[in-house]
């Protein structure tokens, strides 16, 4: 079945850009737009920002908000763009169950890129510690799964650019 709406799911490791490109995929479209960190429970928070990373267990509740997010706005015909590190398959699955307008924006950088963009941050509780756990946990998109993978290395723009030449043709993106 075609999916009448898209909903591009903004994902990767923390500093990759998921904020930056999904704001300026936002701008661009005009689509809903949803920071999938406000959706992360309270306690999911604290943790990360004492330095201990997440388990499966503390995702799970977090991966269904965002689901039922994409829900909402599938329901209510709107196209939308939210972030979520996505880190693994099965997480990816939670978020494209029942929702064929899932598509998969996978931003990647290099170690080295991360590290120094997450030293720099202020202001949010996801501490530079936890980089390579996120490393470690992330698997990256597989052939049969929607989206694409586009550096988060480049300017935003070029990352925008090449989301929406490369998902157009598929029908992913008007």
């Amino acid at each position: 079945m075609q999916a009448k709406t898209t909903t591009l799911v903004v994902m990767g490791v923390s500093g990759v850009g998921k904020s930056t490109v999904a704001g300026e995929l936002v701008r661009r479209t005009g689509w809903t737009f949803a920071e999938g960190d406000d959706l992360h429970p309270e306690e999911n928070r604290r943790k990360m920002a004492g330095g201990h990373p997440l388990t499966d267990e503390d995702r799970w509740p977090w991966l269904h908000r965002v689901a039922a997010w994409i829900g909402e706005q599938e329901a209510a015909g709107r196209n939308a763009v939210v972030t979520c590190s996505a880190l693994r398959r099965t997480y990816r699955d939670v978020l494209a169950d029942g929702h064929p307008s899932v598509r998969f924006v996978h931003l990647e950088a290099s170690p080295d890129a991360l590290s120094s963009r997450l030293a720099a941050r202020r202001g949010h509780y996801m501490p530079a510690s936890l980089l390579q756990s996120q490393l470690d946990t992330l698997e990256p998109l597989e052939p049969d799964e929607p989206g694409l993978a586009v550096s988060g290395e480049v300017d935003p723009g070029t990352a925008v650019d090449q989301v929406l030449t490369e998902l157009a043709p598929a029908g992913g993106v008007a």
